[in-house]
């Protein structure tokens, strides 16, 4: 591969990113109006159970599925090839989002969830686009290479929750749907844009055998991998207690409907772009990857804890941060992890990562609906404090002394 083709390849991976993140996201808006402001129906009140309850189910089996696909599907592509496995989990992504949608239509929760489960589970394939990119290094600069893709991955949100705002009052079925087209349109980007350059190792093996052996999750039987690990888990409880949450936040302090609510995901939305592709790899390649780190996530917990006590013009302010500055963590996480441990391939070192993300994701969608109940300013509060822990664990591990030492990698256009 020469520079021009890995540029090409990486036009192409932001744009399977871009189209995949918008179908993922077209929900993100409507689930938490849909649960605690629409008629009741036999979805919403699924046994007589309590909204925000049912709702946290509904949140979670996405990301558990995530989790579970996340673990094998990455690792996999290492085997068999990003190309093969990036299509086959789109077409399946796809079929799920329309039986989602017949759910909808019939008031079916147990299909709802189900059909959300294995949506979830062929969405793991994020690990591939994310093993793409680093696979382009040293043509492109890893670090640049991963805050562009992240760019538009944050504009999937920035247009996902947007459409899925105004498309609500048209049926939540039409959102998903929606989500279906999309996917459908990548699947054909990916069957005809294309070419798979990693380096393959098909095994004799069975499938089954390979996903239990070689998934992403086998990578913690070494123990240089817990400390960063460690410290990624906890912090993605904290950063997933947030996302998850904070639109049923405004909505119980403000009354959001959600088409306020895609504005707000727009405001963040459109800083973490604008940080990726503008600030973040100056940021980390000036400040280092241990102060950009360190920095990131004490900023990001302390911006949590202060919206609390905010006016809504404020929140907009805090909001806009927020997404730089997650923008700059994300960026600064991945590339640490793709250069310290890519020696375990890239496929399971970003399948393990997004694996880990979504367990917090799951774990956190139901603890968090709980704390709703109680007290739905505990959601920023946890997530800042739990954000806060996370920087310790790092700290207390030792894994400080390796971020000191590290410096991301460039090529010879960047350094």
């Amino acid at each position: 591969m020469n520079k021009t083709q890995a540029r090409l390849t990486l036009s192409v991976v932001m744009l399977i990113s871009f189209l995949g993140t918008a179908g993922i996201a077209l929900p993100y808006p409507v689930l938490a109006p849909y649960f605690l402001n629409y008629p009741a129906n036999d979805l919403t009140q699924f046994m007589g159970m309590e909204p925000k309850f049912l709702l946290g189910i509904a949140l979670s089996v996405y990301p558990l599925g995530m989790l579970i696909g996340g673990s094998f599907i990455g690792a996999l592509s290492d085997i068999y090839g990003r190309r093969r496995l990036l299509m086959l989990s789109l077409f399946g992504t796809a079929i799920s989002y329309l039986v989602t949608a017949y759910a909808v239509s019939i008031n079916s929760y147990f299909l709802f969830v189900t059909a959300r489960f294995i949506a979830g589970v062929c969405e793991g394939n994020v690990a591939i686009a994310r093993a793409m990119a680093a696979d382009l290094h040293p043509h492109i600069d890893k670090t640049k290479a991963m805050s562009m893709l992240f760019a538009t991955v944050y504009a999937g949100w920035l247009f996902g929750p947007l459409a899925g705002g105004y498309l609500m009052p048209l049926g939540i079925e039409w959102v998903f749907i929606i989500g279906a087209l999309a996917t459908l349109v990548t699947f054909f980007i990916v069957a005809f844009a294309v070419n798979d350059n990693a380096q393959r190792n098909e095994k004799k093996q069975s499938i089954s055998t390979i996903i239990v052996t070689e998934n992403s999750f086998a990578l913690l039987r070494h123990r240089s991998i817990w400390p960063f690990f460690s410290f990624y888990m906890i912090y993605t409880l904290g950063i997933n207690l947030f996302y998850e949450f904070y639109p049923v936040w405004l909505v119980e302090r403000f009354d959001y409907g959600s088409e306020q609510i895609a504005w707000m995901t727009v405001i963040i939305t459109s800083f973490m772009i604008f940080c990726s592709v503008v600030m973040a790899t100056t940021i980390i390649n000036t400040s280092g990857r241990y102060w950009s780190l360190i920095g990131g996530v004490f900023v990001l917990a302390s911006l949590m804890i202060l919206t609390v006590f905010s006016p809504l013009t404020g929140v907009f302010i805090l909001f806009a941060l927020m997404g730089m500055t997650i923008a700059v963590n994300n960026a600064v996480t991945l590339t640490y992890m793709s250069d310290r441990f890519e020696h375990f391939g890239q496929g399971k070192v970003m399948g393990l990562q997004t694996s880990l993300f979504f367990l917090g994701n799951v774990i956190m969608a139901i603890a968090g609906s709980l704390i709703a109940i109680l007290s739905i300013d505990a959601i920023l509060y946890g997530a800042g404090i739990i954000m806060l822990s996370a920087l310790f664990t790092l700290y207390a591990s030792g894994e400080t002394n390796q971020l000191i030492l590290s410096k991301p990698s460039r090529t010879k256009e960047t350094a």
